[in-house]
Order: C-alpha cells, then sequence, then structure tokens
C-alpha cells in the first residue's frame, strides 16, 4: 500500500442532497427514499422513512445510485460519530448528507472502507456550528488526508469486505423476517383475535392445531377497550407485567473496561432485537435480568429490545417481564401495545418521557394462562433463532471492523484474508 498521504479530494467529489418543499404534498409519499441522519444507523440502507414522489426527486436532484457512499455532514449525530453508510438502493438524501463519489484512480467498491478505517480521524475533523450542531465542513473533508493503495489492492480489500458485508445483510435480513413472523403471528391471534372471528363464521383457525383452536372462544363481548374475546379480561399493565424503573449511577461509576455488568443508559445501544454492550458498571442501581423486555421510557419512548443476559438499566429504560408468559410473548405483546404506551403519556405520537405511573395504569387486553402457553411453545423458539443469529452477527461484526482497522493501518493484506474463512455458514 501506498505510504504516501494526499488529500481526500484528489480521489472523490461531494455532493450535497435537498429537501424539497415539505409544504408541498405532490413532493412526498412516493416511491423513492429520501434519506436523513434517522436513516443512517446500519453501514447498509436498504430503505428510509420518508420518500419522495418523482415531481420530489426533480425537485431534490440528487437520485443517485445503489452502491453510493453516503455521509453524513451535519447533525447532532456527528458529536458521537460519522455515520457513514451504503445505500441498497438509489435514493435522494437531505442537504445534511453527502454522497462521496470517486474519481478515476478510486475503486467505489472500496471508498466505503477507506473513509470507515478512518471513522476515527474523521470524527476527530467534527466542529460545531454556532448552535451547537455537529459539522464536517467541505474544505476539511476534501484536505483530509489519506492513504490509497494501488487499485488492485482496493479491489482484493472490496472483495473482502463485501463478502463479509454480505453475510451482515443476510443475517440481519433473517433476523427481521423472524421477527415479522413472530409480530404478525400475536397481531392475528392478540390484536386482531383472528381465530375468535373464524369460530365464529364456522371455519378452522389457521395456523393451529384442534388442541390451540380450543383455548379460543367463538365470541366476543364488550370491555372498556371494545369488543375482546369472552372470558378474557382488561387489566391494568402493573396487574400483567413485573417492570422496574431504571436508575442511572454517577457517570464517574462506568467504564468500558468490563467491569461489572454490562449497562444502558437508554435505547442509544439498540439494535433490531438485541442492545450492544458498549460500557459497564460495577454497582447498578437497578437491573434486568435475562430474557427481560428493555422498554425505552424517556425519548424516543417505545422502542424495545431484549436483554441476553444480567445488566443494569439506567433512567432511560424499564425492564419489563410478563406476570402470565414467556419472553417469545412478552417481546411481540409489549410492541404491540406501545402505541397504547405512548398515548398514555398525554402527548400523542411525539412525547418526551413516560413515568411509572403511566406505565402501570396503561390498560391491556390479557388472555387466559393456557393460550399464551401455546403461543409462548411457538415464538420462543424463533426467539432462540433470533439469539443464535445475533450471535453470529456479533462475531461478523467484529471481523468487518478489524477489517477496516487493518484498511486504516495498512495491516499487511494476507493477514486479512483468514477472515473470510472464520465466515459462519449463512442461515437457512
Amino acid at each position: 500500500m501506498s505510504s504516501e498521504l494526499r488529500p481526500l479530494g484528489d480521489f472523490v467529489t461531494f455532493i450535497s442532497g435537498n429537501t424539497p418543499s415539505k409544504l408541498n404534498a405532490a413532493y412526498w409519499g412516493g416511491p423513492t427514499p429520501w434519506v436523513s441522519a434517522k436513516d443512517m444507523g446500519e453501514f447498509w440502507i436498504e430503505d428510509s422513512e420518508d420518500h419522495l414522489t418523482e415531481a420530489g426527486v426533480a425537485a431534490a436532484s440528487r437520485l443517485v445510485p445503489a452502491g453510493t457512499v453516503l455521509l453524513l455532514s451535519r447533525g447532532m449525530t456527528l458529536h458521537k460519530r460519522v455515520p457513514i453508510c451504503r445505500l441498497g438502493t438509489a435514493a435522494t438524501f437531505n442537504q445534511d448528507v453527502k454522497a462521496v463519489l470517486p474519481k478515476r484512480g478510486l475503486s467505489g467498491r472500496f471508498l466505503p472502507y477507506l473513509l470507515v478505517g478512518n471513522h476515527d480521524r474523521l470524527h476527530d475533523q467534527v466542529d460545531s456550528a454556532g448552535h451547537g450542531t455537529g459539522r464536517l465542513n467541505s474544505d476539511t473533508l476534501r484536505s483530509f488526508p489519506v492513504a490509497v493503495p494501488p487499485i488492485e489492492e482496493q479491489e482484493r480489500i472490496a472483495d473482502i469486505g463485501e463478502a463479509i458485508d454480505d453475510q451482515l445483510r443476510l443475517i440481519r435480513q433473517t433476523n427481521a423476517t423472524l421477527e415479522a413472523i413472530a409480530q404478525a403471528l400475536f397481531k392475528s391471534w392478540f390484536i386482531d383475535f383472528d381465530p375468535v372471528r373464524a369460530k365464529m363464521e364456522g371455519r378452522e383457525p389457521e395456523g393451529m392445531d384442534a388442541e390451540t383452536a380450543a383455548l379460543f372462544p367463538s365470541e366476543f363481548e364488550e370491555s372498556e377497550l371494545g369488543l375482546i374475546p369472552r372470558g378474557w379480561k382488561v387489566q391494568t399493565f402493573a396487574e400483567a407485567f413485573h417492570f422496574s424503573m431504571g436508575q442511572s449511577p454517577p457517570g464517574s461509576e462506568l467504564n468500558e473496561k468490563m467491569d461489572g455488568l454490562p449497562f444502558f443508559q437508554g435505547s442509544a445501544d439498540f439494535n433490531s432485537v438485541f442492545p450492544s454492550v458498549r460500557i459497564y458498571s460495577p454497582n447498578p442501581r437497578r437491573t434486568a435480568d435475562a430474557k427481560d423486555v428493555l422498554f425505552s421510557v424517556r425519548a424516543p419512548v417505545g422502542d424495545c429490545n431484549i436483554a441476553k443476559e444480567k445488566c443494569g438499566i439506567g433512567r432511560g429504560l424499564c425492564a419489563i417481564r410478563s406476570r402470565f408468559a414467556g419472553i417469545g410473548v412478552t417481546y411481540p405483546w409489549v410492541k404491540s401495545i406501545t402505541s397504547d404506551l405512548q398515548r398514555a403519556s398525554g402527548e400523542g405520537v411525539v412525547f418526551s418521557s413516560l413515568s411509572k405511573d403511566q406505565l402501570a395504569n396503561c390498560s391491556v387486553v390479557v388472555a387466559p394462562v393456557d393460550v399464551y402457553g401455546a403461543v409462548d411453545s411457538i415464538l420462543s423458539p424463533i426467539l432462540d433463532s433470533m439469539t443464535i443469529i445475533d450471535e453470529e452477527s456479533m462475531s461478523l461484526s467484529s471481523a468487518d471492523s478489524n477489517l477496516k482497522c487493518n484498511t486504516c493501518y495498512r495491516v499487511r493484506f494476507a493477514h486479512a484474508e483468514h477472515f473470510t474463512e472464520a465466515l459462519p455458514a449463512t442461515p437457512a
């Protein structure tokens, strides 16, 4: 690898995004992703929260193809990290995001690993705009010194990086599919009451054996929450769940040296199902047990993950465990009533926090215990599979980080090749 450091601007061009007028409804709600900082949590961006119509794309005039590298150049997130992502599909993006396009001599496949490998040095370049927003200005980015190897070595590094990333994408998609299956089954049985409706119409409930179907009634009855299956009841959240609000120790007690229990202050470390451990506490004031649902009670209220082991929880979280069901049911149950809990905050969809009393008094529909037992026997194995897949993802992420680190520090490439040999088998 060449040892010569040259300005990043010698190798790439930066293009800024745009925001079509949000007052013009004709621009919004179409099929084209419009990426902003909130979509840049993962390396690959498969979709975005907001979308543009064809007219919106024309107004934004910054449509880039799949594979393009995006870098956040303005936003509060920059004070913590520099999101560097790659598009899984063609997309537009806002003015806080820059598309990084390679010039001749730089492989577009190598570019994301060059940037991620230099993440910490890039983060050191973040300053603050007048009102405190993090900023990576264009001149700083263009003059940022990088070492770029010959094109042949770039392609070899990209081959390894993409092999790992492809495995990570597949694993995450598999876990997302499993979670969607669990959530859909819970919704069908406990939100839409499909088995009850089927029996009312003289049909056999779908997706269950006769023994399980016999657990569901064939009629509804009135309740304070509307029609619910006969024999089921409405209870408060406190009657249905054990829950413990978190409490934060002094920041001086927290460490990154693995001293004490894993500690989660809020949902910042949440992933799709299980949180990432960043810090530890030798003396947590409140703890959650393995397979407790970790629920965010401060903005953003309603985010959920599952504790993989005993851990400390700060004031941004509470730990939840059902009084009647295992985690296979509890996780989709808590996720399904998030909207109810949000309304309990009294602030609509956008709110800042949820108190212990608000949570305790929220009303939920509770089925007989044997119904939960039957469902848990289906959903818990799905959760176990998701746990195993998450472990594989963690192992691959570690290899991915090492590769990107090696890219940065120019370790001999032969040393990196063992990562592909160590890739775990793709989940079925």
